[in-house]
């Protein structure tokens, strides 16, 4: 395996690194405090071909590698953390209508989701159903040529903005995973409603809410895939935004620390600056190696899935786990280490700390990573040479 980024990386990660400082870095602080969902900003990374990275050129996108597509949201993470997120699910949700839809249903939505006309949410949280989500109770009920979706999704990251829903809904009368089937949904159908903008700690600059279906009405067309194979959908389209949403925590340390580097260069105290001291030079060494550490963990994971490795899974959410856990504590350290000033929202530290504590939580816990990770180590009966 080679370290060593190609020249085509190189440009990706340059040409990335420049659209943050240009369109998202400026603003991003008031997006936050505004509570703003910059879709002007959105469609411009549509230009560039961010709402499609992983989509295989014949469909319309960049058919880049994970591992590229990584490269790309950790630069845009840098400039702004909760704009970079919905990117990855757009992302996410447009790759699984391109992945798994017929073609008439491609045809009729993909172009317009790949070229920014149309943005999607991703559909899979329910009040009742969050780290259990194999047994959601959203109903998608056949009626001649079309279903009728009843049932409530939420979190759902940037409803009521949005135009697309990617709705895993329950078609079978099997309960668990093998019940569940994948739909499209427009977001203006009649029966959708919105609950409010809710109020959170971070991702402030795009907005989330419950989502409700009263008989909602779709063809029948509208299915992606068979029936019941939704929850496989759902998974595999997890393996992957597993690992963009450790690539946003990565910008958001990298950020992080490359102000605490500028902070303790000007900033004196006791009459020499505080690069001086002993004790925060170790502790930027820390942060230096979590940050490379977790870097090393998620390239790794993008690296096995983009080669159908048959341990993918695992090494996404060990990537996920572990830089998530220590990227937010390197933001946290970094916000500690400019003291008072770190607390004010004058500073960014504040925001990336808030930003980033919700990847512990989204696109499965960092707990049920943990679950996932050591199903798969007692399964191998002591002999670990298989999960290499």
């Amino acid at each position: 395996m080679d370290f060593e980024l190609s020249d085509e990386q190189r440009l990706l990660v340059d040409s990335a690194r420049q659209f943050a400082s240009r369109e998202l870095a400026p603003h991003a602080a008031d997006w936050d405090r505004d509570h703003h969902f910059p879709v002007d900003v959105i469609k411009r990374a549509a230009e560039q071909g961010y709402l499609a990275l992983y989509i295989k050129e014949d469909d319309g996108g960049l058919g880049l590698s994970r591992l590229s597509a990584s490269l790309i949201f950790e630069q845009l993470s840098a400039g702004c953390i909760a704009t970079t997120a919905f990117l990855t699910i757009h992302n996410m949700a447009s790759w699984m209508l391109a992945s798994f839809a017929d073609q008439a249903l491609k045809d009729a939505w993909l172009p317009r989701l790949v070229s920014g006309e149309l943005l999607a949410s991703y559909c899979l949280t329910e009040p009742d159903a969050g780290s259990d989500a194999a047994h959601l109770r959203t109903r998608a009920k056949r009626d001649g040529d079309d279903y009728v979706l009843d049932g409530s999704k939420c979190f759902i990251s940037g409803a009521g903005s949005t135009d697309v829903l990617i709705v895993m809904a329950r078609t079978g009368e099997e309960s668990g995973a093998k019940g569940v089937s994948c739909f499209l949904v427009p977001a203006d159908a009649e029966g959708v409603k919105y609950g409010r903008n809710e109020l959170k700690m971070g991702w402030r600059a795009q907005p989330t809410r419950t989502i409700t279906f009263e008989g909602v009405r779709i063809p029948a067309g509208n299915r992606i895939g068979p029936e019941g194979q939704g929850f496989v959908y759902a998974m595999k389209g997890l393996d992957g935004g597993r690992i963009n949403i450790a690539s946003c925590s990565l910008g958001a340390a990298q950020a992080a620390l490359e102000q605490s580097l500028r902070y303790v260069e000007e900033r004196k105290q006791f009459g020499k600056p505080l690069s001086d001291f002993q004790a925060l030079q170790f502790k930027l060494a820390d942060m230096l190696t979590d940050l490379t550490a977790s870097r090393q963990m998620v390239r790794l994971a993008a690296h096995k899935l983009d080669h159908g490795h048959s341990e993918a899974s695992l090494y996404c959410a060990m990537a996920k786990r572990f830089a998530t856990d220590h990227c937010f504590n390197l933001c946290n350290e970094a916000l500690q280490l400019h003291g008072g000033y770190g607390y004010l929202n004058d500073y960014p530290l504040e925001r990336w700390v808030r930003d980033s504590r919700v990847h512990q939580i989204l696109e499965g816990t960092n707990e049920i990573m943990r679950v996932i990770i050591a199903r798969r180590l007692l399964d191998q009966g002591g002999m670990l040479d298989r999960l290499l």
